[in-house]
């Protein structure tokens, strides 16, 4: 292996240290809210997953009569165009997943660099970033997730960006605040007198530091975009007919509240859950932080 592959290996290593260092650490009471969250998790991953396996009808498909009641066939009943609500779930779940994960993984990728360098340059280029940032941060989440979705169009990767705009900002702040406390640390004024190259004192040094608020951030914001990717998929924003997605079941639930309300059981439920799970992952890990 070359200098690089090494060099990258121990950056790796230091990371992958941090994070069990975040999770060994975790009190009793965390630990317990984690792990709650991650099985809670695992069972709405791997039910959205095996959709193909588990859903007994085609989720897109009329395969009985409108706005039956729940019984053995249809767990769930089915919607107003026969179609099977359990299998909307189980299918929904999947575009779900996608959005949520794809948009907090695309937030990170900005928003922990920029927060990195911003706090670690400091100077107009911290200045500029701030400004941009403070700017995004302050629309309301929601309605400038709407607006980029509105003129992106209805489609689940858009509505990821749009998602993923939102939070940058947050990824920003609490990285830059985490990068400004350490910079000043002893051990960073040393690597630097030794002449080691920016870059390699954020990646290899500074960044380890910087796990535990990204791994709090990161689960967080996934359980806010799952409201908000809801909130998009009910505003018809976010997929198109006939879709399965738990937002837009909502939606069509709605003009039936009265005469099928078990139509807004299922993906009320599953979105819930899903939200609940994520924040259950978040409180746990940021009672680490606290304890820190």
């Amino acid at each position: 292996m070359d200098a690089g592959g090494l060099r990258g290996g121990f950056a790796a290593a230091r990371l992958l240290g941090a994070v069990r260092g975040v999770l060994g650490g975790l009190a009793p009471q965390g630990r317990l809210l984690v792990r709650a969250g991650l099985v809670l998790l695992a069972v709405i991953v791997l039910a959205s997953v095996a959709a193909p396996l588990l859903a007994p009808y085609d989720p897109v498909r009329s395969v009985d009569r409108p706005l039956l009641p729940p019984s053995r066939e249809h767990l769930l009943g089915t919607d107003q165009l026969g179609r099977d609500e359990f299998s909307r779930v189980l299918y929904g779940g999947r575009i779900v997943l996608w959005v949520v994960a794809l948009s907090t993984m695309l937030s990170a990728a900005v928003g922990v660099p920029l927060g990195l360098v911003s706090g670690y340059l400091g100077g107009w280029l911290d200045r500029a970033l701030s400004m941009v940032m403070d700017a995004v941060y302050a629309f309301p989440s929601l309605i400038l997730a709407i607006a980029l979705a509105a003129v992106l169009g209805p489609r689940p990767e858009n509505a990821a960006v749009a998602i993923a705009v939102v939070y940058v900002p947050t990824y920003f702040r609490m990285v830059r605040g985490q990068v400004l406390k350490v910079k000043g640390e002893e051990f960073v004024e040393a690597l630097r007198a030794l002449g080691l190259p920016p870059w390699r004192i954020l990646v290899r040094h500074v960044l380890p530091h910087v796990v535990p608020t990204v791994m709090v951030v990161f689960s967080l914001s996934a359980a806010d975009a799952v409201l908000t990717e809801a909130a998009l998929s009910f505003l018809g924003l976010a997929v198109r007919p006939p879709t399965p997605d738990w937002g837009f079941d909502l939606y069509n639930a709605k003009s039936v509240v009265f005469e099928a309300p078990w139509l807004m059981l299922g993906p009320g439920l599953a979105i819930t859950l899903l939200a609940l799970s994520l924040a259950l992952i978040g409180e746990g890990l940021s009672d680490r932080l606290r304890v820190a």
